[in-house]
């Protein structure tokens, strides 16, 4: 009558009752935790827009949560973004590479440890480059200084040194300066400048001379970035705007992975915590609005 065998039936019934039909077949409830389909179109609209074209869910969320709104989890947004087959790397960046931090020295507040490195820049003139000189407080992600020039000579990171240190206002504080083996960190020049701030040195190993990832990784967001022009820039003035304009962006709107997905400003300027306290509230309150929705404990991201 039911479709179904005797044996079936006993093993069904081994606890003591039925409850409910095991079959594969069979047409369930829906479970309360699915998203109704207003929400999903919510997603997929807030994912289409060009603030967020270029960024994973673990990004989007805390974005919106820090405005005030929230829509569903991260594991939700990837769940839907997945089954509409748009859950792939949208932006020009390839699969990030996992890199293993010097454990040499930590900074646990602001302007204790920098790195600073030099990268190529193209121009549209092959064989001709620019150098772009940077300088990361690797406490907050902050760019807290950088140039762009047509050598790479020790005198012009000696000056941005001295200005980056001037502006942070750490002079004789003990900052401690992570660098490569390069010429340019090993010049007298730089030498002399980093004993009169008061700077320490700290080098990757002989043998290691890549041991810079903070550098590495903060370089290769600047080259993968949307709008990074990779026709090369025209002019040293062209590149000295473009790059201008990605450290505003970078340090006032980029939500860093590394620093709970606050920007390298707020966490420099210790507005972290009173945002991530504020983005837990919200969690909190809608788990207690829909709790079927948070078989985990929130994360304040």
């Amino acid at each position: 009558m039911i479709g179904l065998s005797i044996r079936t039936l006993q093993r069904w019934y081994s606890d003591g009752s039925i409850g409910e039909d095991r079959r594969v077949t069979a047409i369930r409830p829906t479970p309360a935790n699915k998203l109704s389909e207003v929400e999903r179109q919510k997603i997929l609209e807030v994912c289409k827009r060009d603030e967020f074209a270029s960024l994973p869910p673990s990004q989007i969320v805390p974005i919106l949560a820090d405005r005030g709104e929230y829509i569903a989890s991260e594991s939700s947004f990837y769940r839907l973004l997945k089954a509409e087959n748009m859950l792939h790397h949208r932006g020009k960046a390839a699969p990030r590479n996992a890199h293993k931090r010097p454990t040499s020295y930590t900074a646990k507040k602001a302007n204790e440890v920098w790195s600073w490195d030099i990268s190529y820049l193209s121009t549209t003139v092959i064989g001709q480059h620019y150098y772009l000189y940077m300088i990361e407080d690797i406490y907050s992600r902050k760019i807290v200084g950088w140039e762009v020039h047509h050598q790479e000579t020790g005198e012009h990171a000696a000056d941005l040194l001295e200005r980056s240190v001037w502006a942070e206002k750490c002079v004789k504080k003990d900052l401690v300066l992570h660098s490569e083996n390069g010429a340019p960190i090993k010049s007298l020049t730089m030498r002399a400048k980093r004993y009169d701030l008061g700077v320490v040195t700290s080098r990757s190993c002989p043998r290691g001379s890549n041991d810079n990832p903070y550098s590495e990784s903060l370089f290769r967001t600047v080259k993968y970035h949307p709008r990074w022009p990779s026709e090369g820039f025209k002019t040293l003035e062209c590149a000295r705007e473009w790059v201008k304009e990605f450290v505003s962006w970078y340090n006032h709107e980029h939500r860093h992975s590394r620093i709970q997905f606050v920007t390298p400003n707020q966490r420099h300027a210790g507005l972290d915590q009173v945002i991530l306290a504020k983005r837990a509230g919200l969690y909190q309150q809608k788990k207690k609005e829909r709790p079927e929705r948070w078989s985990k404990a929130e994360r304040n991201r």
